[in-house]
């Protein structure tokens, strides 16, 4: 079994820092463990996000809804996933959704003042986040082209790209067809075509009230240059 070292140094933030820098992080920073039992919340919608959360181990739930609750989209995280990070800083700093343990699950947190003097103590770790909210920052670009000019398969696409983080799976768009009808600004048959399409290709599968996600990967290889990295690690 990895030792807890072995384990931070793996978390996606940290990754290509040196063990020396590293072991000076762990001696220098407030390093808050947390765990949670099965069903327990650790964050709700509309929090203020004060810290940076690693999941250790274990799978969560982000559950987020739009305001009239008529979409909900569902996704899970595990171990090494960061929950929600780019809500840590900017105008809106509060988890877009609710965060909920599946099973028992560990999470590391850290402050945002410690966090801020670890991004400033080695490039690495500057260069880990900055990458992060340049890639998300990104989707903007790709909602545009795919609402204004892309079809119906690219907008679903967006729809999941923008809502899920990369390494999510188990993912679930709940709403009525009717309603995804009118967001898209598209006839119901289309719609339905487009659907039946994607099932058939193995990338989703749906009803009337939902969509399931079963390959993200290839649904978003549906947008054009898409910023997500192929390696979804």
């Amino acid at each position: 079994m990895d030792s807890m070292f072995d384990i931070l140094m793996g978390l996606p933030l940290f990754r290509g820092a040196s063990r020396e820098r590293m072991s000076k992080t762990v001696g220098e920073a407030k390093l808050h463990f947390l765990k949670y039992l099965p069903g327990e919340k650790i964050f709700q919608a509309g929090q203020t996000c004060t810290s940076v959360a690693f999941i250790l181990s274990g799978t969560v739930r982000i559950n987020i809804t739009n305001p009239d609750g008529r979409f909900t989209v569902s996704q899970s995280l595990m171990a090494q996933d960061v929950i929600s990070p780019d809500f840590l800083f900017g105008k809106i700093t509060n988890y877009p959704g609710d965060v909920t343990a599946l099973d028992t699950v560990s999470v590391l947190l850290i402050s945002k003042t410690d966090y801020i003097k670890i991004l400033h103590s080695d490039n690495v770790f500057l260069f880990n986040y900055l990458n992060l909210l340049s890639m998300n920052a990104q989707k903007a670009v790709e909602g545009i082209l795919a609402v204004s000019t892309g079809d119906i398969p690219e907008r679903i696409a967006f729809w999941i790209s923008a809502l899920t983080q990369p390494r999510s799976f188990d993912i679930r768009l709940e709403c009525k067809q009717r309603d995804l009808v009118g967001l898209f600004g598209v006839p119901r048959t289309a719609l339905r075509a487009a659907l039946d399409d994607l099932k058939i290709k193995g990338m989703i599968d749906f009803s009337l009230y939902g969509i399931d996600v079963k390959d993200r990967r290839s649904l978003l290889a549906l947008l054009h240059n898409h910023s997500e990295p192929t390696d979804e690690d």
